[in-house]
């Protein structure tokens, strides 16, 4: 296994998929927020004094996906065909966010979907930290990806 971010001196570089062959490429990351009780009763009652927490955060994990290029110096600039940002109450404390990002490509969207969730985790912490600054955000991580040379992988979570 090589990485492949780095040239034979070890410098890094931007991986050339010049001569890879554009297919439909699909990922899917989760991250999860962890706060207290009543933070997330405000979030699921539309309470929180800055405004519909979820549907802010939603849009920015939209945006974060489409920038992930400007944000991390080796991706490349893809055109994302599809972002979904979704949230799922686990319990009465943890927030999970999940999204999918689809393009037809000549390199993945792993690190759009993971962008997605972190962006839109980051957010969920700006609009609620005036009332819980101990917000914690967690599992940061990719479930699945298709498409490519490299196949598929999935990844079971609890």
């Amino acid at each position: 296994m090589e990485l492949t971010h780095l040239d034979r001196e070890g410098r890094a570089r931007m991986v050339d998929v010049s001569n890879k062959p554009s297919t439909v490429r699909e990922a899917v990351a989760i991250s999860r927020v962890r706060m207290k009780k009543e933070t997330m009763k405000l979030i699921k009652e539309g309470r929180m004094k800055k405004g519909d927490v979820l549907q802010v955060a939603r849009v920015a994990g939209i945006m974060g996906a489409k920038k992930t290029w400007q944000l991390i110096p080796l991706c490349h600039p893809i055109s994302v065909t599809s972002v979904e940002v979704d949230f799922e109450f686990l319990d009465e404390q943890t927030l999970q966010i999940n999204s999918r990002v689809k393009t037809v490509a000549q390199t993945g969207v792993e690190m759009e979907a993971l962008t997605a969730v972190s962006i839109a985790a980051l957010t969920v912490y700006d609009m609620c930290k005036a009332v819980d600054r101990e917000m914690t955000i967690t599992d940061v991580m990719l479930l699945e990806k298709r498409g490519g040379k490299s196949g598929e992988f999935s990844r079971q979570v609890k």
